[in-house]
C-alpha cells in the first residue's frame, strides 16, 4: 500500500509533539483529507485527541507489546483508504524500552514504516546550538530519514531569524515555526493529559486552536510533499478476522447455534474508563461477539444480555465518589462476577472490582483495597499467565505495560493473573471464577487467542443462562 505518511518526533518529551501532531491532523482534516492518526508506544490519552482531530480512531503502534513485525500491518489496517497518515512519536526520537536498544522507539517505528521524520524542537532556550542538536539527531542513525524541523516555543522574529540561519547552514529544512501559545495547552494531571472524554467541549476548542496555530506557522504544502516521498509498504494490512481465524484455538463459529445468538460483551467506557485499543473491540467482534459500551458513571445496569464484561484502564481514582454512588451498577457487576461471568479487568478495572478505592466502596469482587500512591509505576513488562482464566490459558506469554499511581493490597490473590519475568520477577493480579484482573495493560493484537478465548467464555455463559431459563420455565 502507498499511504503518504509522516512521523512527528522530538529530542525529548515536552518538546511539543502532541501539539504539532494533533494540530497537523486537524489542519489537514479541515482541508478535506482523510487523515489516519497513530501514536507510537502504549499511550492511551493522546489518541483521544487525535481521534477528535480526524474523526477516525486513534491507533497505537507499539513494537514492544505487539512485536516489530506487526507495526506496519497494524498501520496499514488503520490507514486503509486514507489520504495521509500522521504518527506521533513517544519520548525522544531514539528512546525505547529500557535496556533494549531501539526497541519500541519512535526511530524504530519510523524505520519499520519507511516514513520521513519531522523533528519538533523546543527552541525556547537556544539559538545557533539548534543546528548541532538537529545534526546529531539526523546523523545518529543513517536509516532514520529526518526530513525537516518544526521549531516550537520561538520567542520573537529575531529569535526565529537566528534559528533559521543556523539550520540553513546545517542544510536542514525548517517546515514550521510556532510561537509560545499557552492558551492552547491541554490540562495535565498525575498520568498526563486529561482525556478528551472528561473535557470534550474544551478539548474541541483546544484542537481547533491547535489547527489554527499549526496552519499559521507550518508549511502544510511542504509537509504534505514530504509525506508523499514515503515509498510503498510491502506488507498486508492486519485484519481482525484473519487474526482470529489464524489462532490455533479457532473453530468456525455459528453465533445462531445457541439460543442467545452472538454473546454480548459489555465494555466499560465514559470518563472514568477511557483507556482502550480499537483493535480489542474489533477482535471481539471478529471472534463472534456483539460489543456494547456502557458508562459506569451513569448506567445503573449492565447492557441487556451481557455475558462478558471488559473493564479497561482509565481514572477511577478521579471519579471514586461517583463510581461508589452508583450502587445499583456495583451490585450488578458483583452479581455477574459471583455467578461466574467472564470479566477481564485492566488497571482501572482492577481498582473498580476491589473492595474499596481511597476508602470509597467499589464492587467488592476482589478481597483487596486500593488507594492513591505518591509513586508512579511505569514501564514495559514481560508476563506469563500463571493461572487458567477466561482470558488466558496458563503459560500464555504476553508483553504489556504498567502505568499507574495507585496500589492495591494485597497485590495478588491465591491464583495470580500474571508472573512477570522481566524487568523483575513477581506475581501480580487476581484470577477467581470467571474474573481476570490485573494492573497490566496488554494489546490483544499480539495474541488474538485471548479475544477468542474470552468470547468463547462469554458464549458459554450465555448458553448456560439460556439453558437455566428454559429449565426454570418448562
Amino acid at each position: 500500500m502507498n499511504i503518504p505518511r509522516l512521523v512527528i518526533a522530538a529530542p525529548s518529551s515536552g518538546s511539543g509533539k502532541t501539539t504539532v501532531a494533533t494540530g497537523l491532523m486537524a489542519a489537514f482534516s479541515e482541508r478535506g483529507l482523510a487523515v489516519s492518526p497513530h501514536k507510537a508506544g502504549p499511550d492511551y490519552i493522546d489518541p483521544g485527541y487525535h481521534a477528535l482531530a480526524t474523526g477516525r480512531p486513534g491507533r497505537n503502534l507499539d513494537a514492544f507489546m505487539c512485536g516489530p513485525e506487526l507495526v506496519a500491518p497494524l498501520f496499514a489496517h488503520g490507514a486503509a483508504g486514507c489520504d495521509l497518515a500522521v504518527v506521533e512519536g513517544v519520548m525522544g526520537l531514539y528512546d525505547g524500552a529500557a535496556g533494549r536498544g531501539e526497541l519500541a522507539s519512535t526511530a524504530q517505528v519510523a524505520k519499520l514504516l519507511r516514513a520521513p521524520v519531522v523533528l519538533v524542537v523546543d527552541a525556547s532556550s537556544q539559538s545557533r546550538s539548534v543546528a548541532a542538536l538537529v545534526h546529531g539527531f539526523a546523523s545518529f542513525d543513517p536509516q532514520v530519514r529526518l526530513g525537516g524541523v518544526i521549531l516550537n516555543k520561538v520567542g520573537s522574529d529575531r529569535h526565529e531569524a537566528m534559528l533559521r540561519e543556523a539550520l540553513e547552514e546545517a542544510g536542514m529544512p525548517v517546515l514550521g515555526v510556532l510561537r509560545r501559545a499557552p492558551q492552547v495547552a491541554a490540562p495535565s494531571r498525575h498520568l498526563g493529559l486529561v482525556p478528551v472524554a472528561e473535557r470534550r467541549a474544551d478539548a474541541v476548542s483546544s484542537v481547533t486552536a491547535l489547527a489554527d496555530q499549526v496552519r499559521a506557522g507550518c508549511d502544510l504544502e511542504a509537509l504534505l510533499a514530504l509525506a508523499r516521498t514515503a515509498p510503498p509498504l510491502a506488507c498486508e494490512a492486519w485484519s481482525p478476522e484473519a487474526a482470529i481465524s489464524a489462532s490455533p484455538s479457532f473453530e468456525a463459529r455459528d453465533p445462531g447455534r445457541s439460543p442467545g445468538g452472538r454473546p454480548v460483551i459489555a465494555v466499560a467506557g465514559g470518563a472514568a474508563f477511557t483507556f482502550s485499543y480499537a483493535e480489542h473491540a474489533e477482535l471481539l467482534t471478529a471472534a463472534g461477539a456483539e460489543v456494547v459500551t456502557f458508562d459506569p458513571l451513569r448506567d445503573e445496569a449492565l447492557p441487556a444480555g451481557t455475558s462478558g464484561l471488559v473493564i479497561g484502564g482509565g481514572f477511577p481514582e478521579v471519579y471514586a465518589p461517583e463510581l461508589s454512588a452508583n450502587e445499583p451498577l456495583r451490585r450488578a457487576v458483583a452479581g455477574f462476577a459471583a455467578a461466574g461471568g467472564p470479566v477481564a479487568a485492566e488497571c482501572a478495572g482492577l481498582l473498580y472490582l476491589a473492595r474499596s478505592l481511597d476508602g470509597k466502596p467499589m464492587c467488592g469482587v476482589l478481597d483487596a483495597d486500593a488507594r492513591m500512591s505518591e509513586r508512579l509505576t511505569l514501564g514495559y513488562r514481560e508476563a506469563v499467565a500463571v493461572s487458567d482464566s477466561a482470558l488466558a490459558a496458563t503459560g500464555t506469554r504476553l508483553r504489556g505495560h504498567e502505568f499507574h499511581r495507585t496500589v492495591i493490597e494485597p497485590g495478588s490473590g491465591a491464583a495470580p493473573a500474571w508472573g512477570f519475568t522481566r524487568p523483575e520477577r513477581r506475581v501480580e493480579g487476581f484470577v477467581q471464577r470467571g474474573v481476570h484482573a490485573s494492573y497490566l495493560h496488554t494489546h490483544w493484537a499480539a495474541e488474538p487467542s485471548v479475544a477468542l478465548r474470552f468470547t468463547g467464555a462469554a458464549e458459554a455463559a450465555a448458553a448456560a443462562e439460556a439453558a437455566a431459563v428454559v429449565a426454570g420455565h418448562p
